[in-house]
């Protein structure tokens, strides 16, 4: 049953991290990003291109880093608050910087996911390793499946290195029970390199003849968009449909959502169009829109269907308001209380959106196993608590120094007592 709260070819021109937390959990089945890649440079369509007027940042600093950001991730990813304070203290500002813009997002991607669907996120050996173990904290080391190469040609060649000539493409699943289909491409003198639905003629790639090799992890077999490719809109860093299809064809089925969060030309959404899949797009640019209309125009599958397309393109510009309880449940977390043995009369009280996994991942750390989780309660006041029962009690860091009696007697008197004003 579909229960997102999102229309089908929609286009969100709005910051994605807002547009993600208003999307209803678990009720997308493949999400595909290509985010910035840490390039420390601003990239923009040439003039006189389709996309002319595109323009996106890819230059991070520590002071655009959300205090919001950091402070949900250390409640709600332990591990990954961890990982980030590690990469501050030993790596450069903007790695640290990119990595917090990058996993609060990456966060809300695994939570609107359903139990079956996929994400791949679209990087390159700057932040790929990064970008890997920020995915692991996120969606579980065991959730990982593929590291896909995309390999092509052309460009210069450096002096002083071999040539780098790939893409990385890190495919996670939200679990064991994702959607796959195995893909089998055709070699040799009867294929065509890059075939898509469009060259078929309706909404299967050729990538599912049952005659051919399984697809592996490396694909060589897909150009790069030289500048004369009947693709091209002149959109920075735009990528090949085929690339696309592949990815759209292999984790999802027809019907299914596909969502791009960084959806710049619409590659992402005129793919899944071309397969019949429902999308999302979102990007901060209105040439996102105009693109897609254009695209879809001249490279859908069914030009029977344009005028529907035409008319059923919505454009929105503020986030969507969740419609289903567990979404309505994101601004509810534990106040905990946690005790350890080696600390009698001192407590740890603190935020978690799970008190028990916050347990869990304290003791991974105690080869003793001696933190107890004593008492949890939640509340839409988590942050508010909190801080009152550290200002209440005297206390070093996150220890205080109580009863648990009263503590727990605190923390319960001050919700009810905010809920009367």
């Amino acid at each position: 049953m579909n229960n997102c709260n999102v229309l089908n070819r929609t286009i969100f021109l709005h910051d994605n991290l807002e547009i993600l937390q208003g999307i209803n959990s678990d009720c997308i089945d493949l999400i595909y990003l290509d985010p910035p890649f840490n390039k420390n440079k601003i990239f923009s369509a040439p003039i006189g291109s389709s996309a002319e007027g595109a323009e996106f940042s890819d230059i991070f600093r520590e002071e655009d880093v959300k205090t919001e950001w950091l402070q949900t991730i250390k409640e709600d990813h332990h591990e990954l608050f961890q990982y980030l304070n590690g990469i501050k203290g030993v790596g450069k500002p903007y790695n640290f910087a990119y990595l917090a813009y990058m996993a609060i997002r990456l966060i809300e991607c695994h939570r609107i996911l359903k139990e079956t669907g996929s994400l791949y996120l679209h990087c390159d050996p700057t932040m790929s390793h990064y970008l890997k173990t920020t995915l692991d904290c996120i969606f579980g080391e065991q959730n990982f499946r593929n590291e896909c190469l995309w390999l092509y040609a052309g460009g210069g060649v450096p002096k002083t290195d071999f040539p780098r000539k790939h893409d990385v493409i890190l495919r996670y699943t939200k679990s064991a029970l994702c959607t796959f289909n195995v893909l089998r491409k055709l070699y040799g003198p009867h294929a065509k390199s890059g075939r898509r639905a469009t060259d078929l003629g309706g909404t299967r790639s050729v990538e599912y003849n049952p005659k051919g090799t399984p697809v592996n992890n490396w694909w060589n077999d897909i150009k790069p968009l030289i500048n004369w490719h009947k693709e091209r809109t002149g959109y920075p860093t735009q990528k090949p449909l085929a690339l696309l299809d592949r990815i759209i064809n292999a984790s999802s089925n027809e019907g299914d959502i596909v969502l791009d969060p960084f959806c710049g030309c619409a590659t992402t959404c005129v793919a899944a169009e071309n397969n019949g899949r429902q999308w999302i797009g979102i990007d901060v640019s209105i040439k996102a829109y105009e693109l897609v209309k254009e695209r879809l125009e001249k490279e859908v599958a069914r030009p029977d269907a344009l005028p529907t397309y035409r008319n059923e393109i919505h454009l929105k510009s503020d986030p969507p308001v969740p419609s289903d309880i567990s979404s309505s449940m994101q601004n509810v977390k534990d106040v905990y209380i946690i005790s350890h043995r080696a600390y009698p009369g001192e407590y740890k009280v603190g935020i978690a959106k799970d008190a028990k996994a916050r347990l869990k991942s304290y003791q991974i750390g105690d080869p003793e196993r001696s933190y107890k989780l004593e008492f949890s309660h939640k509340t839409h006041l988590y942050r508010e608590t909190e801080a009152h029962i550290h200002e209440h009690f005297d206390n070093k860091h996150e220890w205080v120094k109580a009863s648990i009696e009263s503590i727990k007697r605190e923390i319960l008197n001050y919700v009810e007592e905010s809920k009367h004003g």
